[in-house]
């Protein structure tokens, strides 16, 4: 094993030589640090990974995030990172999720809490789905008054006014195990 300082979007390798391990990502010819840390090489796995110091992991292709919808934009959501596979992560890693082809006028909200699946790195974005049934709004609020609200089919309503508002919901809407997650 060799190791060497790098930082986030530093060459390690080529993708004929290496693969790509915990905080680095396949930029879809080499292999390129994700963090600040020191790398090592694997050369009997043939994987590169960086270690870093404090909490910070980026999530794998596959995994479910939890995380807080930071950013509403045309067709995408930036969310915020909070857990990866269930354990909470304190790095904060950001992630876009593509809602052009949701028959959703609104997907989910900025502040709202979502779950989602890593579907790819590219260019040194992490990319997100959120079409599967248990993807989507785990907790929200009402957006005109604040107070909490309840589900009804695909939409949400709030207990204090009365308004309704339509989101991607997940099946776990309301689960308390996701609200206590949350910190809410």
């Amino acid at each position: 094993m060799s190791e060497s300082k790098t930082f986030p979007g530093d060459r390690i390798a080529s993708i004929e030589e290496y693969e790509a391990g915990h905080n680095t990502f396949d930029d879809g010819s080499d292999v390129r640090a994700a963090v600040i840390g020191t790398t090592e090489i694997d050369k009997k796995q043939r994987l590169v990974h960086v270690n870093y110091p404090g909490d910070v992991s980026i999530p794998k292709v596959g995994d479910l995030v939890i995380g807080t919808v930071a950013a509403v934009l045309g067709s995408m959501i930036a969310v915020s990172i909070d857990y990866i596979n269930g354990k909470q992560k304190n790095s904060h890693v950001e992630c876009i999720c593509s809602t052009r082809n949701l028959r959703k006028r609104t997907v989910a909200l900025v502040n709202d809490t979502v779950c989602l699946r890593i579907i790819s790195h590219l260019n040194g974005t992490i990319h997100a789905g959120i079409k599967e049934p248990q993807l989507g709004v785990l907790f929200t609020k009402c957006v005109k008054c604040g107070e909490k609200v309840i589900q009804m089919r695909d939409a949400v309503k709030c207990t204090g006014c009365s308004w309704i508002d339509d989101r991607k919901l997940s099946t776990d809407f309301g689960n308390s195990d996701f609200i206590k997650l949350s910190g809410e």
